[in-house]
């Protein structure tokens, strides 16, 4: 049996990628999403997601790109000390030192939990249900960062989290050779993915078998959705996607995807997408049905 969660992630960023995420999920194949507690329309966004109650929401933890909940006196190691001050601190910009300081050790745990859980419980105060956990551009990837995260999903009685290891084949890629670098990149830390699902265990937690489309973030197309879906696995997977509207809101947002945004609208409201899943057996589900379906396990 093969199942598949489309989670839709950056929910609360803007108002553009709310209206896109709601979109791809009445009109399209999207049955997830994770909200950003620290979004410029999150209260949009919890809204929406109120009053839609098959859509699984989940917390879309950040370390990177942008502020955190708590004050900047029990935050240290997270803050970029050239940017922050009392008054506006802020996270890192990007992966790159983030990912430096998280395999040196540099990072606090304690920090990490402590950001997490406030994360978590602002969704939770805000009336939503957290059915599942990922993280912005993917940090939990790293030990250092997903021991306390699963700490923080415990202490929260969230029972679900991202897997954050891509499955993909280098031959999927053959024609995108401007992927090949990202995917040397990811590959990398596929090392790190036999210790992830172990703490998850111990956590009394669940977690898909893996993911698609990280590597192809920013250029998931039609031909890509079908070598994916084509080769997918026995098994329970994530395929990572990321609707919007490239509208005003969004030239205001630091990030690399934009046009993408829309790409990916058009691509997961296509019904050839849904016949597509339709034609290969591949049961969409959502991390909801996840945590209830591994439970009986």
């Amino acid at each position: 049996m093969r199942r598949l969660i489309i989670n839709a992630d950056d929910f609360g960023l803007t108002a553009g990628v709310n209206r896109a995420i709601v979109q791809a999920h009445e009109g399209g194949i999207v049955t997830s999403a994770t909200l950003m507690a620290n979004g410029r329309a999150f209260d949009e966004a919890v809204s929406l997601a109120q009053s839609r109650p098959r859509l699984g929401v989940g917390c879309h933890i950040v370390l990177v790109d942008g502020t955190p909940l708590l004050r900047q006196t029990t935050m240290h190691s997270l803050l970029d000390p050239s940017s922050s001050t009392p008054a506006t601190p802020r996270f890192r910009e990007g992966l790159s030192k983030f990912a430096a300081l998280a395999l040196l050790g540099r990072l606090a745990a304690d920090e990490i939990e402590a950001e997490a859980a406030a994360q978590i419980g602002k969704l939770q105060s805000s009336g939503i249900a957290v059915t599942h956990l990922d993280s912005h551009k993917h940090t939990h990837a790293f030990p250092q960062v997903f021991k306390p995260l699963l700490r923080a999903a415990q202490s929260c009685g969230v029972k679900a989290i991202r897997n954050p290891f891509e499955r993909i084949r280098g031959s999927q890629l053959a024609a995108r050779p401007s992927l090949w670098r990202r995917w040397t990149e990811v590959g990398i830390l596929r090392s790190l993915a036999k210790q992830f699902r172990e703490a998850v265990r111990q956590a009394g937690m669940v977690t898909p078998d893996g993911t698609f489309a990280i590597v192809a973030t920013g250029a998931l197309d039609d031909r890509l959705l079908r070598l994916m879906v084509r080769n997918l696995p026995d098994g329970i997977w994530e395929l990572v996607c990321h609707p919007g509207y490239n509208d005003a809101d969004l030239q205001h947002i630091p990030t690399r995807l934009r046009e993408s945004r829309e790409q990916e609208l058009r691509l997961l409201t296509s019904p050839s997408t849904r016949d597509l899943l339709a034609a290969t057996g591949v049961e969409v589900i959502s991390y909801r049905d996840l945590a209830a379906w591994r439970a009986d396990k």
